[in-house]
Protein backbone atom coordinates (compact mmCIF):
# COMPACT_ATOMS: atom_id res chain seq x y z
CA UNK A 1 0.00 0.00 0.00
CA UNK A 2 1.64 3.41 -0.68
CA UNK A 3 1.69 5.97 1.72
CA UNK A 4 -0.86 7.88 0.42
CA UNK A 5 -3.11 5.02 0.83
CA UNK A 6 -1.90 4.01 3.80
CA UNK A 7 -4.10 4.40 7.09
CA UNK A 8 -3.32 6.79 9.52
CA UNK A 9 -2.06 4.15 12.00
CA UNK A 10 -1.29 0.56 11.92
CA UNK A 11 -0.03 -1.72 13.83
CA UNK A 12 0.64 -5.44 12.62
CA UNK A 13 1.21 -8.47 14.76
CA UNK A 14 2.53 -6.42 17.83
CA UNK A 15 3.50 -8.39 20.65
CA UNK A 16 4.37 -7.53 24.37
CA UNK A 17 5.23 -9.52 27.49
CA UNK A 18 6.07 -8.72 31.06
CA UNK A 19 7.88 -11.52 32.20
CA UNK A 20 6.05 -14.76 32.12
CA UNK A 21 2.56 -12.96 31.28
CA UNK A 22 1.71 -11.97 27.95
CA UNK A 23 -0.04 -8.68 27.64
CA UNK A 24 -0.16 -8.53 23.64
CA UNK A 25 -0.26 -11.83 21.33
CA UNK A 26 0.49 -10.77 17.76
CA UNK A 27 -2.24 -7.75 17.95
CA UNK A 28 -2.99 -5.91 14.67
CA UNK A 29 -4.67 -3.03 14.69
CA UNK A 30 -5.24 -0.14 11.91
CA UNK A 31 -7.10 3.37 12.42
CA UNK A 32 -8.16 5.81 9.32
CA UNK A 33 -8.56 9.76 9.09
CA UNK A 34 -11.47 11.03 10.13
CA UNK A 35 -12.71 7.63 11.79
CA UNK A 36 -13.85 6.83 15.20
CA UNK A 37 -12.65 3.14 16.03
CA UNK A 38 -13.93 1.63 19.26
CA UNK A 39 -11.63 -0.59 20.76
CA UNK A 40 -13.28 -3.15 23.18
CA UNK A 41 -12.53 -6.21 26.06
CA UNK A 42 -13.01 -7.05 29.00
CA UNK A 43 -10.12 -5.73 31.58
CA UNK A 44 -7.12 -7.34 31.37
CA UNK A 45 -7.92 -8.15 27.24
CA UNK A 46 -4.51 -6.30 26.69
CA UNK A 47 -6.46 -2.71 25.78
CA UNK A 48 -4.27 -0.46 28.26
CA UNK A 49 -0.80 -2.03 26.96
CA UNK A 50 -2.22 -1.45 23.23
CA UNK A 51 -2.76 2.37 24.07
CA UNK A 52 0.47 2.04 26.10
CA UNK A 53 2.44 1.14 23.03
CA UNK A 54 0.54 3.24 20.80
CA UNK A 55 1.61 6.33 23.16
CA UNK A 56 5.43 5.06 23.14
CA UNK A 57 5.09 4.15 26.88
CA UNK A 58 6.04 0.61 26.23
CA UNK A 59 8.08 -0.57 23.52
CA UNK A 60 6.72 -4.17 21.72
CA UNK A 61 8.67 -6.91 21.90
CA UNK A 62 7.51 -7.76 18.59
CA UNK A 63 5.45 -6.48 15.36
CA UNK A 64 5.43 -3.45 13.87
CA UNK A 65 3.63 0.39 14.28
CA UNK A 66 3.53 2.54 11.27
CA UNK A 67 1.81 6.43 10.56
CA UNK A 68 0.63 7.69 7.47
CA UNK A 69 2.72 4.54 5.99
CA UNK A 70 6.29 5.54 7.67
CA UNK A 71 7.92 2.92 10.30
CA UNK A 72 7.61 4.12 14.15
CA UNK A 73 11.03 2.88 16.04
CA UNK A 74 11.64 3.14 19.57
CA UNK A 75 8.52 5.24 20.14
CA UNK A 76 8.76 6.92 23.05
CA UNK A 77 6.02 9.55 24.54
CA UNK A 78 7.61 12.74 23.68
CA UNK A 79 8.19 11.59 20.13
CA UNK A 80 4.36 10.54 20.04
CA UNK A 81 3.11 14.06 21.40
CA UNK A 82 5.47 15.30 18.16
CA UNK A 83 3.74 13.06 15.75
CA UNK A 84 0.13 14.03 16.93
CA UNK A 85 -0.83 10.95 19.37
CA UNK A 86 -3.09 12.28 22.23
CA UNK A 87 -4.32 10.31 25.12
CA UNK A 88 -6.93 11.20 27.38
CA UNK A 89 -6.81 8.46 30.10
CA UNK A 90 -9.70 7.34 32.38
CA UNK A 91 -7.66 8.67 35.54
CA UNK A 92 -7.13 12.47 34.71
CA UNK A 93 -3.43 13.07 34.85
CA UNK A 94 -3.61 16.80 36.41
CA UNK A 95 -1.50 18.38 38.73
CA UNK A 96 -3.95 18.84 41.59
CA UNK A 97 -2.46 22.52 43.03
CA UNK A 98 -2.63 24.24 39.86
CA UNK A 99 -5.57 26.00 38.05
CA UNK A 100 -7.42 24.81 34.93
CA UNK A 101 -5.29 27.20 32.79
CA UNK A 102 -1.62 26.55 34.10
CA UNK A 103 -2.49 22.64 33.78
CA UNK A 104 -3.83 23.03 29.78
CA UNK A 105 -0.63 25.68 29.11
CA UNK A 106 1.79 23.26 30.80
CA UNK A 107 0.15 20.65 28.39
CA UNK A 108 0.53 22.91 25.03
CA UNK A 109 3.13 25.22 25.49
CA UNK A 110 6.77 25.03 24.86
CA UNK A 111 9.83 27.02 25.71
CA UNK A 112 12.21 27.16 28.32
CA UNK A 113 11.59 27.82 32.27
CA UNK A 114 13.17 31.44 32.37
CA UNK A 115 10.61 32.37 29.81
CA UNK A 116 8.52 35.09 30.34
CA UNK A 117 4.40 33.66 30.85
CA UNK A 118 1.46 35.78 29.06
CA UNK A 119 -0.77 34.76 31.73
CA UNK A 120 -3.85 36.96 29.95
CA UNK A 121 -2.63 34.71 26.67
CA UNK A 122 -3.08 31.52 29.08
CA UNK A 123 -6.47 32.29 30.46
CA UNK A 124 -8.06 33.22 26.90
CA UNK A 125 -6.54 29.92 25.81
CA UNK A 126 -7.85 27.72 28.64
CA UNK A 127 -11.41 30.26 28.06
CA UNK A 128 -11.75 29.30 24.29
CA UNK A 129 -10.93 24.90 24.71
CA UNK A 130 -13.29 24.83 27.86
CA UNK A 131 -16.04 26.70 25.80
CA UNK A 132 -15.62 24.73 22.57
CA UNK A 133 -16.18 21.48 24.37
CA UNK A 134 -19.03 23.38 26.10
CA UNK A 135 -17.70 23.29 29.51
CA UNK A 136 -18.78 25.52 32.18
CA UNK A 137 -15.50 25.21 34.22
CA UNK A 138 -13.26 28.57 35.16
CA UNK A 139 -9.68 28.95 34.04
CA UNK A 140 -9.29 30.45 37.26
CA UNK A 141 -10.31 27.30 39.60
CA UNK A 142 -7.75 24.86 41.47
CA UNK A 143 -7.75 21.41 39.74
CA UNK A 144 -8.16 19.33 43.20
CA UNK A 145 -11.02 21.90 43.36
CA UNK A 146 -13.17 20.34 40.22
CA UNK A 147 -15.42 16.49 39.95
CA UNK A 148 -14.05 13.91 38.14
CA UNK A 149 -16.37 14.61 35.40
CA UNK A 150 -14.78 18.51 35.71
CA UNK A 151 -10.83 17.17 35.43
CA UNK A 152 -12.10 14.44 32.47
CA UNK A 153 -12.97 17.48 30.32
CA UNK A 154 -10.49 19.46 31.07
CA UNK A 155 -8.26 16.47 29.85
CA UNK A 156 -10.21 16.63 26.22
CA UNK A 157 -9.75 20.83 25.91
CA UNK A 158 -5.91 20.16 26.12
CA UNK A 159 -5.85 16.87 23.70
CA UNK A 160 -8.01 18.92 21.73
CA UNK A 161 -5.99 22.20 22.04
CA UNK A 162 -2.15 20.39 20.81
CA UNK A 163 -3.95 19.70 17.44
CA UNK A 164 -3.69 16.02 17.94
CA UNK A 165 -3.99 13.78 14.34
CA UNK A 166 -4.89 11.06 16.46
CA UNK A 167 -7.00 11.05 20.16
CA UNK A 168 -7.54 7.86 22.27
CA UNK A 169 -10.02 8.04 24.87
CA UNK A 170 -10.24 5.86 27.44
CA UNK A 171 -13.39 5.95 29.60
CA UNK A 172 -13.61 9.49 28.53
CA UNK A 173 -17.95 9.50 29.56
CA UNK A 174 -17.79 7.12 32.43
CA UNK A 175 -18.49 9.94 35.16
CA UNK A 176 -20.14 12.41 32.69
CA UNK A 177 -23.83 13.50 33.13
CA UNK A 178 -26.07 12.73 29.88
CA UNK A 179 -25.30 16.72 28.71
CA UNK A 180 -21.76 16.32 29.19
CA UNK A 181 -21.98 12.84 27.09
CA UNK A 182 -23.59 14.86 24.65
CA UNK A 183 -20.92 17.79 24.30
CA UNK A 184 -18.47 15.49 24.37
CA UNK A 185 -20.25 13.53 21.39
CA UNK A 186 -20.15 16.90 19.70
CA UNK A 187 -16.61 16.80 20.32
CA UNK A 188 -15.86 13.28 18.64
CA UNK A 189 -17.94 13.89 15.69
CA UNK A 190 -16.15 17.04 15.22
CA UNK A 191 -12.95 15.81 15.55
CA UNK A 192 -13.56 12.80 12.71
CA UNK A 193 -15.33 16.08 10.34
CA UNK A 194 -11.51 17.37 10.78
CA UNK A 195 -10.14 14.17 9.69
CA UNK A 196 -8.79 13.39 13.39
CA UNK A 197 -8.64 9.54 13.88
CA UNK A 198 -10.10 8.38 17.46
CA UNK A 199 -9.36 5.35 19.30
CA UNK A 200 -12.88 5.01 21.61
CA UNK A 201 -12.66 2.84 23.92
CA UNK A 202 -15.50 2.67 27.05
CA UNK A 203 -17.52 -0.66 28.31
CA UNK A 204 -21.03 1.44 27.55
CA UNK A 205 -21.96 -0.40 24.38
CA UNK A 206 -24.74 2.11 23.52
CA UNK A 207 -22.24 4.49 23.09
CA UNK A 208 -20.25 2.37 20.51
CA UNK A 209 -23.39 1.86 18.56
CA UNK A 210 -24.29 5.60 18.80
CA UNK A 211 -20.53 7.18 17.76
CA UNK A 212 -18.12 4.29 16.17
CA UNK A 213 -17.66 3.42 12.65
CA UNK A 214 -15.63 0.43 13.15
CA UNK A 215 -14.82 -1.65 16.18
CA UNK A 216 -11.89 -4.20 17.21
CA UNK A 217 -12.50 -6.29 20.06
CA UNK A 218 -9.03 -7.75 22.34
CA UNK A 219 -9.40 -10.96 24.10
CA UNK A 220 -6.71 -12.26 25.89
CA UNK A 221 -4.03 -10.15 24.23
CA UNK A 222 -5.66 -10.67 20.66
CA UNK A 223 -7.26 -9.30 18.10
CA UNK A 224 -10.34 -11.75 17.68
CA UNK A 225 -11.92 -9.58 15.55
CA UNK A 226 -12.70 -5.79 13.31
CA UNK A 227 -15.61 -5.46 11.96
CA UNK A 228 -18.41 -2.11 11.12
CA UNK A 229 -20.42 -0.83 13.49
CA UNK A 230 -23.16 -0.94 11.65
CA UNK A 231 -23.25 -5.12 10.93
CA UNK A 232 -22.63 -5.75 14.65
CA UNK A 233 -25.35 -6.56 17.43
CA UNK A 234 -24.89 -5.80 21.21
CA UNK A 235 -25.47 -9.43 21.56
CA UNK A 236 -22.43 -10.49 19.44
CA UNK A 237 -19.99 -7.77 20.49
CA UNK A 238 -20.09 -9.35 24.29
CA UNK A 239 -20.06 -12.55 22.90
CA UNK A 240 -16.83 -11.94 21.33
CA UNK A 241 -15.51 -10.03 24.14
CA UNK A 242 -16.08 -12.59 26.88
CA UNK A 243 -15.98 -15.69 24.77
CA UNK A 244 -19.65 -16.67 26.36
CA UNK A 245 -22.92 -15.12 26.41
CA UNK A 246 -23.52 -13.34 29.92
CA UNK A 247 -27.06 -14.29 30.28
CA UNK A 248 -28.06 -12.31 33.01
CA UNK A 249 -26.35 -8.60 33.98
CA UNK A 250 -28.83 -7.90 36.56
CA UNK A 251 -29.23 -10.63 39.09
CA UNK A 252 -32.99 -10.45 40.47
CA UNK A 253 -33.54 -10.46 44.10
CA UNK A 254 -34.49 -13.10 46.36
CA UNK A 255 -35.87 -12.78 49.72
CA UNK A 256 -37.70 -9.70 51.03
CA UNK A 257 -35.81 -7.15 52.92
CA UNK A 258 -35.91 -7.34 57.18
CA UNK A 259 -35.71 -4.49 59.56
CA UNK A 260 -34.40 -1.06 59.04
CA UNK A 261 -30.86 -0.92 59.52
CA UNK A 262 -30.20 2.36 58.98
CA UNK A 263 -32.72 5.44 59.14
CA UNK A 264 -31.76 8.80 58.17
CA UNK A 265 -34.13 12.01 59.32
CA UNK A 266 -33.67 15.34 58.24
CA UNK A 267 -30.17 14.62 58.09
CA UNK A 268 -27.67 17.70 56.44
CA UNK A 269 -24.15 18.98 56.12
CA UNK A 270 -23.28 22.74 55.29
CA UNK A 271 -19.98 21.60 54.17
CA UNK A 272 -20.94 19.24 51.82
CA UNK A 273 -23.93 20.78 50.43
CA UNK A 274 -26.56 18.01 51.55
CA UNK A 275 -29.82 18.78 53.13
CA UNK A 276 -32.94 17.25 54.69
CA UNK A 277 -32.02 13.81 53.74
CA UNK A 278 -34.63 11.10 54.83
CA UNK A 279 -34.26 7.88 54.07
CA UNK A 280 -34.57 3.98 55.30
CA UNK A 281 -32.30 1.08 54.05
CA UNK A 282 -33.47 -2.09 55.35
CA UNK A 283 -31.03 -5.38 55.78
CA UNK A 284 -31.30 -7.22 52.98
CA UNK A 285 -32.27 -4.04 50.90
CA UNK A 286 -30.27 -2.66 47.65
CA UNK A 287 -31.39 1.31 47.33
CA UNK A 288 -30.07 2.75 44.54
CA UNK A 289 -29.03 6.52 44.76
CA UNK A 290 -29.71 8.26 41.39
CA UNK A 291 -29.69 11.63 40.41
CA UNK A 292 -27.30 14.20 38.14
CA UNK A 293 -23.30 14.60 38.93
CA UNK A 294 -23.53 17.72 41.49
CA UNK A 295 -27.10 16.65 42.87
CA UNK A 296 -25.64 15.47 46.23
CA UNK A 297 -25.00 11.89 45.84
CA UNK A 298 -21.51 11.31 46.63
CA UNK A 299 -21.57 14.05 49.00
CA UNK A 300 -24.31 12.36 51.32
CA UNK A 301 -21.86 9.45 51.14
CA UNK A 302 -19.28 11.26 52.58
CA UNK A 303 -21.60 12.57 55.36
CA UNK A 304 -22.21 9.27 56.30
CA UNK A 305 -18.98 7.79 56.37
CA UNK A 306 -17.55 11.24 58.16
CA UNK A 307 -15.90 12.58 56.24
CA UNK A 308 -17.98 15.66 55.87
CA UNK A 309 -19.39 15.21 59.61
CA UNK A 310 -23.17 16.32 59.73
CA UNK A 311 -24.51 19.45 61.11
CA UNK A 312 -27.73 18.57 61.74
CA UNK A 313 -30.71 15.71 61.36
CA UNK A 314 -29.78 12.19 62.39
CA UNK A 315 -28.52 8.99 61.90
CA UNK A 316 -29.88 6.24 63.75
CA UNK A 317 -28.15 2.69 63.42
CA UNK A 318 -30.68 -0.26 64.25
CA UNK A 319 -32.61 1.91 65.79
CA UNK A 320 -30.23 3.59 67.56
CA UNK A 321 -29.16 7.07 67.00
CA UNK A 322 -25.80 7.81 66.38
CA UNK A 323 -22.86 10.19 66.17
CA UNK A 324 -20.64 10.13 63.12
CA UNK A 325 -17.85 12.71 63.55
CA UNK A 326 -14.68 10.61 61.39
CA UNK A 327 -14.62 7.16 59.13
CA UNK A 328 -12.98 5.67 62.18
CA UNK A 329 -16.44 6.24 64.46
CA UNK A 330 -18.60 4.82 60.47
CA UNK A 331 -16.62 1.81 60.98
CA UNK A 332 -17.03 1.21 64.38
CA UNK A 333 -20.60 1.58 64.28
CA UNK A 334 -20.65 -0.62 60.76
CA UNK A 335 -20.82 1.55 58.17
CA UNK A 336 -18.85 1.00 55.24
CA UNK A 337 -17.67 2.98 52.36
CA UNK A 338 -16.54 1.70 48.86
CA UNK A 339 -15.40 5.34 47.21
CA UNK A 340 -15.61 6.19 43.43
CA UNK A 341 -11.84 6.57 42.84
CA UNK A 342 -10.40 3.71 43.07
CA UNK A 343 -6.85 4.87 42.34
CA UNK A 344 -6.89 7.47 45.06
CA UNK A 345 -9.23 6.14 47.65
CA UNK A 346 -9.46 2.61 46.68
CA UNK A 347 -6.37 0.87 46.26
CA UNK A 348 -3.11 1.07 47.17
CA UNK A 349 -1.38 0.22 43.68
CA UNK A 350 1.93 -0.17 45.11
CA UNK A 351 1.06 -2.11 48.02
CA UNK A 352 0.37 -5.59 47.41
CA UNK A 353 -3.15 -7.42 47.74
CA UNK A 354 -3.08 -8.86 51.23
CA UNK A 355 -2.30 -5.07 52.36
CA UNK A 356 -5.25 -3.42 50.89
CA UNK A 357 -7.34 -5.89 52.20
CA UNK A 358 -6.13 -5.26 55.54
CA UNK A 359 -6.34 -1.79 55.93
CA UNK A 360 -9.16 -1.05 57.39
CA UNK A 361 -9.20 -3.65 60.35
CA UNK A 362 -5.24 -3.56 61.48
CA UNK A 363 -6.23 -3.49 64.81
CA UNK A 364 -8.10 -6.70 64.79
CA UNK A 365 -5.67 -8.65 62.44
CA UNK A 366 -2.23 -7.27 64.42
CA UNK A 367 -3.34 -7.31 67.77
CA UNK A 368 -1.22 -4.84 70.19
CA UNK A 369 1.19 -4.03 66.50
CA UNK A 370 1.89 -7.93 66.41
CA UNK A 371 2.99 -8.56 62.92
CA UNK A 372 0.43 -11.40 61.68
CA UNK A 373 1.61 -12.27 58.16
CA UNK A 374 0.03 -15.75 58.56
CA UNK A 375 -3.55 -13.86 59.34
CA UNK A 376 -3.28 -11.23 56.74
CA UNK A 377 -2.48 -14.03 53.95
CA UNK A 378 -5.27 -15.87 54.83
CA UNK A 379 -8.15 -13.29 55.23
CA UNK A 380 -7.05 -12.09 51.52
CA UNK A 381 -6.99 -16.11 50.36
CA UNK A 382 -10.68 -16.04 51.78
CA UNK A 383 -11.67 -12.91 49.85
CA UNK A 384 -9.74 -14.12 46.93
CA UNK A 385 -11.86 -17.05 46.57
CA UNK A 386 -15.23 -16.26 47.28
CA UNK A 387 -15.40 -12.71 45.47
CA UNK A 388 -13.08 -14.40 42.30
CA UNK A 389 -10.72 -12.10 42.23
CA UNK A 390 -7.96 -13.38 39.71
CA UNK A 391 -4.65 -13.00 40.71
CA UNK A 392 -1.59 -14.89 40.92
CA UNK A 393 -2.46 -14.27 44.56
CA UNK A 394 -2.19 -12.60 48.05
CA UNK A 395 1.22 -10.95 47.21
CA UNK A 396 0.02 -9.73 43.51
CA UNK A 397 0.77 -5.88 43.58
CA UNK A 398 -2.56 -4.01 43.62
CA UNK A 399 -1.07 -2.44 40.00
CA UNK A 400 -1.07 -5.48 38.79
CA UNK A 401 -5.06 -6.44 38.35
CA UNK A 402 -7.45 -4.91 36.13
CA UNK A 403 -10.18 -2.61 36.59
CA UNK A 404 -12.89 -5.44 37.73
CA UNK A 405 -10.49 -7.18 39.82
CA UNK A 406 -9.17 -3.72 42.02
CA UNK A 407 -12.77 -2.84 42.55
CA UNK A 408 -13.22 -6.08 43.99
CA UNK A 409 -9.88 -5.80 46.50
CA UNK A 410 -11.39 -2.64 47.39
CA UNK A 411 -14.52 -4.27 48.46
CA UNK A 412 -12.90 -6.88 50.27
CA UNK A 413 -11.37 -3.94 52.40
CA UNK A 414 -14.31 -2.98 53.40
CA UNK A 415 -16.36 -6.29 54.06
CA UNK A 416 -13.22 -7.46 56.27
CA UNK A 417 -14.85 -4.88 58.75
CA UNK A 418 -17.80 -7.00 58.64
CA UNK A 419 -20.61 -4.34 58.22
CA UNK A 420 -23.97 -3.68 58.79
CA UNK A 421 -24.27 -1.17 55.99
CA UNK A 422 -22.65 -1.13 52.61
CA UNK A 423 -22.42 2.35 50.85
CA UNK A 424 -21.05 1.78 46.80
CA UNK A 425 -20.07 4.54 44.88
CA UNK A 426 -20.00 3.77 41.61
CA UNK A 427 -19.07 0.06 42.05
CA UNK A 428 -19.03 -0.57 38.21
CA UNK A 429 -17.56 1.89 36.77
CA UNK A 430 -14.70 1.58 33.81
CA UNK A 431 -15.15 -2.55 34.19
CA UNK A 432 -16.15 -4.63 31.49
CA UNK A 433 -19.07 -6.47 30.83
CA UNK A 434 -18.01 -9.40 32.14
CA UNK A 435 -16.98 -8.12 35.12
CA UNK A 436 -19.89 -5.89 35.68
CA UNK A 437 -21.49 -8.65 35.51
CA UNK A 438 -19.43 -10.63 38.69
CA UNK A 439 -19.80 -7.49 40.55
CA UNK A 440 -23.31 -7.17 40.43
CA UNK A 441 -23.74 -10.73 41.47
CA UNK A 442 -21.46 -9.68 44.34
CA UNK A 443 -23.78 -6.98 45.32
CA UNK A 444 -27.09 -8.83 45.36
CA UNK A 445 -25.67 -12.01 47.32
CA UNK A 446 -24.11 -9.59 49.83
CA UNK A 447 -27.86 -7.76 50.36
CA UNK A 448 -29.27 -11.63 50.45
CA UNK A 449 -26.95 -12.36 53.59
CA UNK A 450 -28.64 -9.39 55.22
CA UNK A 451 -26.61 -6.42 54.19
CA UNK A 452 -28.17 -2.87 54.30
CA UNK A 453 -26.71 -1.54 50.71
CA UNK A 454 -26.93 2.04 49.61
CA UNK A 455 -25.55 1.76 45.85
CA UNK A 456 -24.37 5.23 44.21
CA UNK A 457 -24.98 4.99 40.13
CA UNK A 458 -24.92 7.53 37.22
CA UNK A 459 -25.62 4.56 35.00
CA UNK A 460 -29.76 4.67 34.97
CA UNK A 461 -29.74 1.20 33.53
CA UNK A 462 -27.32 -0.42 36.61
CA UNK A 463 -30.07 1.77 38.58
CA UNK A 464 -32.49 0.48 37.46
CA UNK A 465 -31.62 -3.32 37.35
CA UNK A 466 -29.83 -3.77 40.33
CA UNK A 467 -32.04 -1.50 42.82
CA UNK A 468 -35.23 -2.49 45.41
CA UNK A 469 -35.80 0.89 45.98
CA UNK A 470 -34.27 4.23 43.87
CA UNK A 471 -33.77 7.44 46.09
CA UNK A 472 -33.09 10.48 43.54
CA UNK A 473 -31.17 13.33 44.69
CA UNK A 474 -31.63 16.78 43.55
CA UNK A 475 -29.54 19.68 45.00
CA UNK A 476 -28.07 18.24 48.25
CA UNK A 477 -31.52 15.90 49.14
CA UNK A 478 -33.89 13.32 48.18
CA UNK A 479 -36.49 14.44 46.00
CA UNK A 480 -38.04 11.27 45.08
CA UNK A 481 -38.58 7.81 46.37
CA UNK A 482 -39.30 5.34 43.53
CA UNK A 483 -39.87 1.66 43.19
CA UNK A 484 -36.46 -0.41 41.76
CA UNK A 485 -38.72 -1.71 38.67
CA UNK A 486 -39.57 1.92 37.68
CA UNK A 487 -39.39 3.55 34.35
CA UNK A 488 -36.34 5.51 33.03
CA UNK A 489 -38.02 8.21 32.57
CA UNK A 490 -39.54 8.62 36.30
CA UNK A 491 -36.10 8.22 37.41
CA UNK A 492 -34.51 11.00 35.02
CA UNK A 493 -37.99 13.46 35.50
CA UNK A 494 -37.01 13.45 39.04
CA UNK A 495 -33.53 13.92 39.11
CA UNK A 496 -34.35 16.98 36.31
CA UNK A 497 -36.75 18.40 39.21
CA UNK A 498 -40.12 17.76 36.51
CA UNK A 499 -43.11 16.09 37.49
CA UNK A 500 -42.78 12.18 35.77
Amino acid sequence: MSAANAPLLQLSSVAKSFGAVRALRGVSFDLRAGEVHALLGENGAGKSTLIKVITGAHQPDGGTLAMDGGLLEKLSPAAARKLGIACIYQQPALFPDLAVAENIALRLESGGALRKVDWAARRLQAVGLLERIGADISPDAEVRSLSMPEQQLVEIACAIGSGARIVIMDEPTASLTRKEVALLFAVVRDLRSRGVGVVYISHRLEEIFELADRVTVLRDGQSVGTCPVSGMTEAGLIKLMVGREVAQLYPPAEGVAGQVVLALKQLGCAAGGVKNVSLEIRAGEIVGLAGLVGAGRTELARVLFGITPADSGEISLNGRSITVASPQDAVGQGIAYVPEDRRRHGVILEMHIAQNMSMAIHSRIFPAAWLRDGAEARLAQEFIRNLGIKAYGPQAPGGSLSGGNQQKVSLARWLATRPKVLILDEPTQGVDVGAKSEIHKIIRRLAMEGLAVLMISSDLPEVLGMSDRIAVMRGGTITALLPGKSEAHAVMAAALGQNP
